[in-house]
């Protein structure tokens, strides 16, 4: 697919009005608007703008690419626009934006599309590239250039046989852009200063030019330009360079120089997956981020089996005898799939993820049957984090313990002592030392939150709606939410109810203010403030952050003080709610009240809203 067949006349924008970020952004989601290339505008915009959160697509040398790959773009596209006196796009460099590459990618954008936008990526990498399209005064002028330059993309070098070759991967965690764009500044640099390179791009459509065994093992040092998980255990021995995409882009001269003179320590092994320097691609760290992988793979699960143990109920489900009058047989269908099965593997899947995140691959069978042990004898939810911790760390001590055996026995490690040791040691430690315990524990804590008076569950509910405000997405939020998300298998349900409705409540409560207040709000704010309302219906809390990253003395006592409300409210109805996502899509499928439910949530927005009206200051006139 040819990049013209994404970027058309009618997506070309040759004069950006205005020097500020938002405002470049608003304009060229109006042009995809009005090519009817996105369903719903606020919808693509708040994509963008959690992309830009994570790090800036001003990648420098005055090129911008915000982009998105989101279910409210109808077809793939590309918009380009130009600015002459330039953009502040807090860019990589520091300097002014002048050109503009907005992509549109949909959800299930696919191979050819994403060729295209790889192309794309590169051919920005091209000084020429760049000095034709800000002498571009025609939208056949911008076509002209890019069609010139759009070619297939050359047959990847095999750098097996290379002396003093490098080999790369790039990946970024969007997989449109900066995945591209850090290979070509790298093969570019590495060409120019004659080093042979190989570079692996981890992008939408998959790894592409992966690389070999015998290029691994040949390469002088690995080069890993990604803000997302690698797979590492094939760099087993070799100088490994941990930095940030960005850095791919940025700074490609340093990174081979200090990958040819062995500037970087050799990879032990033992981390199984690159984590930037110890941390994920959201500055994750530790405990917090293997937990996070558990959590954010086990969630499918419980999303899915909830909502379908929820409609079940819907139908009227209360027995499973087919001689009693209320039996239904596509009700017990239901609770079969997602009570039975969907909700079995929980556990198993948290404790498989935790431990697949602290030793790689080895440590997920081991994490996988000590989860298993965990849910079959009724240590649940905490007995299965234990079981991933523990099977991830056992493997990762097998590891040294095996380190200094022969080479001709490193392939039956992964295949055969990882595996063996691995669930051996993590089941007899669950079996003996783990499971009694938990299990105990586990039915302790399941009693008191079901025997909780009004007033204690009211207390719950402030506590829970103030730890999902305070960071907004954070490890407060995150441990609030895991809480939740833990008492589901044990069939307690009220505390997921509170915790999803206080998480609602920032952003919704901002976007009211901005609508009722807008004399406190700047028009950027204001804008930013409508997205506001599809997120925190949506259950994105995370939507108020830019709020209280920019006022937080106001912003965040604001929300705790409509979340505890929100959540003290939900607590004292006896609300309850399987589904530990879905925001408005799963009200009506709540238990005790989709009318209270929703009330409770409206109250919390609205106190939020009338507090930061009171304590805001009037911005000044615009």
């Amino acid at each position: 697919m040819k990049i013209t067949e994404l970027l058309t006349k009618n997506t070309i924008l040759l004069n950006i009005d205005g020097q500020g970020k938002e405002d470049a952004i608003d304009q060229l989601v109006d042009v995809l608007f009005k090519a009817n290339k996105i369903t719903n505008r606020e919808e693509f915009k708040a994509a963008i703008l959690k992309r830009e959160e994570q790090s800036t697509t001003g990648i420098g040398d005055g090129i911008a690419i915000p982009h998105a790959k989101v279910k409210a773009v109808r077809e793939a596209a590309i918009v380009f626009g130009k600015s002459t006196s330039g953009v502040d796009y807090q860019s990589l460099d520091g300097q002014p934006a002048h050109l503009f590459f907005m992509i549109a990618a949909p959800e299930g954008a696919n191979n050819t599309h994403l060729e295209a936008l790889a192309r794309l990526s590169g051919l920005l990498m091209k000084q020429e590239v760049r000095e034709k399209l800000l002498h571009a005064v025609s939208a056949d002028d911008v076509l002209e250039v890019i069609n010139f330059y759009d070619q297939e993309d050359e047959e990847e070098q095999d750098v097996s046989n290379k002396k003093n070759a490098i080999v790369a991967v790039t990946g970024c965690p969007t997989g449109i852009a900066h995945t591209y764009m850090a290979a070509d500044s790298l093969k570019a640099k590495a060409a120019e200063m004659g080093v042979d390179i190989k570079v692996e791009t981890n992008g939408s459509g998959g790894a592409k030019n992966v690389l070999t065994k015998e290029e691994i093992e040949n390469a002088v040092a690995v080069i890993i330009a990604a803000d997302i998980n690698v797979e590492m255990e094939r760099f087993n021995g070799k100088h490994v360079i941990q930095t940030a995409v960005a850095d791919g882009i940025r700074k490609p001269q340093n990174l081979i120089e200090r990958a040819l003179k062995q500037d970087a320590p050799v990879y032990s092994g033992n981390g199984g997956k690159s984590e930037n320097s110890g941390a994920d691609s959201s500055g994750r760290k530790g405990f917090y981020k293997h937990l996070m992988n558990g959590v954010s793979n086990m969630l499918p699960f419980v999303v899915g089996g909830g909502i379908l143990i929820a409609i079940c109920f819907m139908f009227g489900y209360n027995s499973f005898k087919p001689d009693d009058p209320s039996y239904n047989k596509i009700a017990e269908a239901l609770m079969t799939i997602g009570g039975g099965n969907a909700f079995g593997l929980i556990v198993p899947v948290l404790a498989g993820f935790i431990a697949l995140s602290i030793a790689d691959r080895p440590g997920f069978a081991p994490g996988m049957v000590g989860g298993m042990m965990a849910a079959s004898s009724g240590a649940g939810f905490l007995g299965g984090m234990i079981a991933g911790f523990l099977a991830g760390y056992v493997v990762v001590l097998l590891k040294k313990v095996f380190a200094g055996l022969p080479q001709s026995l490193e392939g039956i490690k992964s295949i055969l002592l990882y595996p063996l040791f691995g669930i051996g040691i993590t089941g007899f430690i669950m079996l003996f030392a783990v499971n009694h315990p938990v299990t105990w524990l586990n039915k302790e804590i399941t009693h008191w939150l079901t025997g909780l008076g009004t007033g204690n569950a009211i207390l719950l509910g402030i506590v829970l709606g103030l730890m999902m405000s305070f960071d907004m997405g954070g490890p407060i939020n995150k441990a609030a939410y895991v809480f939740g998300t833990g008492l589901l298998a044990n069939g307690v349900y009220e505390p997921m109810a509170a915790i999803m409705a206080a998480g609602m409540v920032p952003p919704l409560g901002i976007a009211i203010a901005t609508t009722l207040f807008k004399k406190k709000f700047n028009k950027e704010d204001r804008d930013a403030g409508k997205a506001c309302y599809v997120m925190g219906l949506s259950f994105i809390t995370e939507g108020a952050i830019p709020f209280a990253a920019a006022d937080p003395l106001r912003v965040i006592p604001s929300v705790m003080v409509g979340s505890a409300i929100s959540g003290a409210m939900s607590m004292a109805f006896g609300i309850g709610l399987r589904a530990p996502h879905g925001g408005i899509f799963v009200v009506p499928l709540v238990e005790g009240g989709a009318l209270q439910y929703a009330l409770a949530i409206f109250v919390g927005a609205v106190v939020t809203a009338v507090l930061l009206g009171i304590l805001k200051k009037p911005v000044k006139s615009e």
